[in-house]
């Protein structure tokens, strides 16, 4: 997630390693485990799915592009991420990997209601999508804190196609995020690998100038500040929260 002329350490991010990911720069690691799974794990276990699954193949969609239409045509004036305002997702399902390197952390829902239609499913698609942007805004900011300057999101994989995904990020950054031209960026860095091998390039830094492009760049909506500067702080209460509940349990 940083990469800098210089080493840094950030505690419960790895690193610093360096030439890792591009010769001549440190490299600090962080991120989130399996967030499409969660994702994924999260709309297929609500009792709605089926309804989802229906109607999403009656437009020929899939279930992901129909629930964020369907949000859409909820909102109210102002921002899609108001709906979800009173209902909160600590997204650690599998453990914390960043930044609190924290296996024991588990997932965290806060405001559930007994209603349990396709509009509540697609508020707790949102709120978990936003939990996830909140997770990467945790790991950005103690970074930073440790010296990191860090100003563009870069994103790719599944995940990048999803466009509330992205754009959920750089709201909640506040930053704004680079989308790659080619989707499969796995494969573009492969290319580059084999480029250099072959002789083509004379460096990695050349071929990465040369085969990869910038296809959009989203920009974040700097009004809804202010509603995730609050979910931001009741995304910090939830973990020190659960930690409290863990040490009252550990009495027994």
């Amino acid at each position: 997630m940083g990469i800098s002329e210089s080493p840094m350490f950030v505690p419960g991010v790895w690193g610093p390693y360096y030439s890792a990911m591009v010769p001549g720069f440190w490299l600090n690691e962080g991120g989130q485990s399996a967030t499409g799974k969660l994702i994924d794990h999260v709309v297929r276990g609500h009792e709605a799915f089926p309804e989802l699954q229906t109607k999403a193949k009656a437009r020929g969609q899939n279930i992901y592009t129909y629930l964020n239409n369907h949000l859409d045509q909820m909102k109210k004036p102002g921002p899609v991420g108001l709906l979800a305002a009173d209902l909160h997702v600590w997204p650690d399902f599998h453990g914390n990997r960043s930044p609190l390197a924290d296996l024991t952390m588990k997932g965290m829902i806060v405001g559930l209601t007994l209603s349990k239609g396709l509009d509540d499913l697609a508020m707790l698609y949102l709120a978990t999508v936003q939990g996830i942007a909140l997770g990467t805004r945790h790991i950005l900011e103690t970074m930073q804190t440790a010296g990191h300057h860090i100003s563009t999101l870069f994103l790719c994989g599944g995940l990048s196609k999803n466009p509330l995904f992205v754009q959920l990020h750089a709201d909640i950054t506040g930053m704004p995020v680079v989308l790659s031209k080619e989707v499969e960026s796995v494969l573009v860095g492969a290319a580059i690998l084999g480029a250099c091998a072959s002789g083509d390039f004379t460096s990695i830094q050349e071929a990465m100038k040369k085969m990869s492009k910038v296809g959009k760049i989203i920009l974040p909506n700097h009004q809804d500040k202010r509603l995730y500067d609050k979910k931001y702080q009741v995304f910090l209460k939830l973990a020190e929260h659960q930690r409290e509940y863990k040490a009252i349990m550990a009495a027994i």
